[in-house]
């Protein structure tokens, strides 16, 4: 059986702010710069998701591209879209920092449990601007 990957890509807005309450403002200004100002900023973020699995020979696809889609609906695009991604529960309470690098592990993370068994996640690309994004690859 042939194998294929696919890569889904979807956009929001959402603000972030980076900063740490232990330390001083004026660590968090050394440390983060513009991004640990108060109240927050924002980025027009573009997800890129690849799945990888076999193709089936009726459908000629990899994954149920309308499965897919309502996954990153769930997972991303309705708790994420115009949010403050500190309040995440992956990012509340300063749990972690909402970094490029770990917003793409956090969809990661929400991604893999809804995945068909068949299919496996092979990158989440984060891409916070045209000249900056992280990859994940679990």
């Amino acid at each position: 059986m042939a194998r294929a990957q696919l890569t889904r890509s979807i956009e929001f807005p959402a603000g972030h702010r980076y900063y740490r309450s232990e330390w001083s403002e004026q660590e968090n200004a050394v440390r983060f710069g513009k991004c640990a100002n108060e109240p927050a900023h924002g980025h027009d973020y573009r997800i890129e998701v690849t799945v990888e699995a076999e193709v089936d020979e009726q459908t000629g696809m990899a994954i149920d591209l309308s499965a897919l889609d309502e996954l990153l609906a769930q997972e991303i695009l309705r708790p994420m879209d115009h949010a403050f991604l500190n309040d995440l529960p992956e990012f509340a309470g300063e749990r972690a920092i909402p970094t490029t690098e770990n917003l793409a592990r956090a969809i990661w993370d929400r991604l893999v449990p809804g995945l068909p068994a068949a299919c496996s996640l092979r990158r989440v690309r984060v891409r916070e601007g045209r000249d900056l994004w992280s990859d994940y690859r679990g």
